[in-house]
């Protein structure tokens, strides 16, 4: 298992790894994310550390409150899947890139 791997070089490759983590973290929070529902009519923003920073809502919803709730929570839980995915897929960029770190 460890066969092909140098454990001289274990400082290096931890400070590349958290210098990698920190970096995802910052390119993760600086991307915007949005969803909509009911054709447009709710648009959700979130940010990539989980912030939601805009909501648009049609003005012929404000009528129809049952409506809006349905959408409004569609939006919200679609936009939370599309920030966990891009960490699930950014995390695992920088799992992947560990491997050249121990030779293999």
């Amino acid at each position: 298992m460890f066969d092909n791997m140098d454990f001289s070089k274990m400082g290096e490759m931890l400070q590349k790894a958290q210098e990698s983590a920190q970096q995802m973290q910052e390119e993760s929070a600086s991307r915007e994310f949005t969803s909509k529902s009911g054709g447009g009519m709710i648009k959700v923003t979130g940010k990539g550390t989980g912030e939601i920073i805009d909501i648009d809502i049609d003005d012929s919803l404000l009528e129809d409150k049952e409506s809006l709730q349905i959408l409004l929570i569609s939006a919200v839980n679609d936009v939370n899947k599309m920030i966990e995915e891009d960490r699930k897929r950014a995390a695992s960029s920088m799992l992947g890139g560990l491997g050249a770190f121990t030779g293999n």
